[in-house]
């Protein structure tokens, strides 16, 4: 009986799932971000290129 109670007192699992959670959205932040400034970037530098030639 006792060792039904620790297992659902243990909320080591759910921290290790929430972390990961926060972790896939900060890298979807970060992805988001990246391609964000790299399209920006590259229309950019196009934009230089053709006004130079």
């Amino acid at each position: 009986m006792q060792k039904i109670a620790r297992f659902f007192k243990n909320e080591s699992g759910a921290t290790a799932i929430e972390y990961g959670l926060i972790a896939a959205l900060i890298a979807v932040a970060v992805i988001t971000a990246v391609t964000s400034l790299g399209d920006n970037a590259g229309a950019t530098f196009n934009e230089v290129a053709n006004e130079m030639a």
